[in-house]
């Protein structure tokens, strides 16, 4: 994963913290704790492993950068994943926006499009399960107010042996975590696809809106999720992607 051709898309992640008096600290510790939970499970599963892990990125890399590439952001809606299958698109779904495949008339085809979920764990449980038992890869996220979240999503990813990624949103090295840039979910998941050498150019934006808060999105104050967006906007610009 190279991230350091965007180096901007991590220097706003300070901005961000400082924006909503959140701390450097409580990203850090959950990252890590989310790093030592998954090596003590790893015995369990090897692709939990660092190296593991390092496999899972490698092949998916392999898959995202074959083709176009739509993510799906939380206002999704079935014609977004009928237009992604008619253009030859592999799928790239924001969180609890995977919940929009449980309502196409053709779920197998559009499954098979998911190529993964990038996630901070606080979508609809019974939509990110429905990914993690077809063993759709998992970028799973830490950050500083979502242990109890990816401490319950990551007993399904491992009851069920999904593929995972990890990442974080601090400036530290952390061995065997990743920070692709971003900050919501959504824009997250396009700093993750040009971290892995997608083009901006090979990623169309469906489900995105800045005016309105999506229905797949997960449990939320509404005031400032208003605010996250705007915030998720200015990630998109950096990355030059446009909504």
């Amino acid at each position: 994963m190279d991230p350091n051709s965007f180096p901007a898309l991590i220097a706003i992640q300070d901005e961000i913290r400082d924006y909503f008096g959140w701390t450097l600290d409580a990203d850090l510790i959950s990252a890590r704790e989310l790093r030592d939970a998954c090596e003590d499970k790893s015995w369990t599963h090897a692709s939990w492993t660092d190296s593991g892990r390092q496999t899972t990125l490698l092949r998916l890399q392999e898959r995202l950068i074959s083709k176009p590439v739509t993510v799906l952001g939380a206002a999704a809606e079935a014609d977004d994943i009928r237009a992604a299958i008619q253009d030859g698109h592999g799928i790239i779904a924001a969180d609890g926006a995977v919940g929009i495949l449980s309502e196409i008339e053709y779920p197998n085809i559009a499954w098979d499009a998911l190529l993964c979920v990038v996630s901070d764990a606080d979508g609809a449980p019974e939509h990110l399960t429905m990914a993690a038992e077809r063993k759709i890869p998992f970028i799973l996220h830490a950050h500083g107010d979502n242990t109890d979240n990816w401490n319950n999503l990551l007993d399904v990813l491992h009851r069920y042996e999904t593929p995972l990624i990890l990442t974080h949103q601090t400036p530290e090295h952390i061995l065997g975590m990743h920070n692709p840039g971003g900050f919501t979910d959504g824009d997250r998941a396009v700093c993750f696809a040009l971290a892995m050498n997608v083009l901006p150019s090979q990623i169309t934006l469906r489900g995105f809106r800045t005016d309105i808060i999506g229905r797949w999105t997960g449990a939320t104050h509404p005031e400032r999720k208003m605010r996250k967006l705007e915030w998720m906007s200015r990630v998109l610009e950096i990355a030059g992607v446009n909504l």
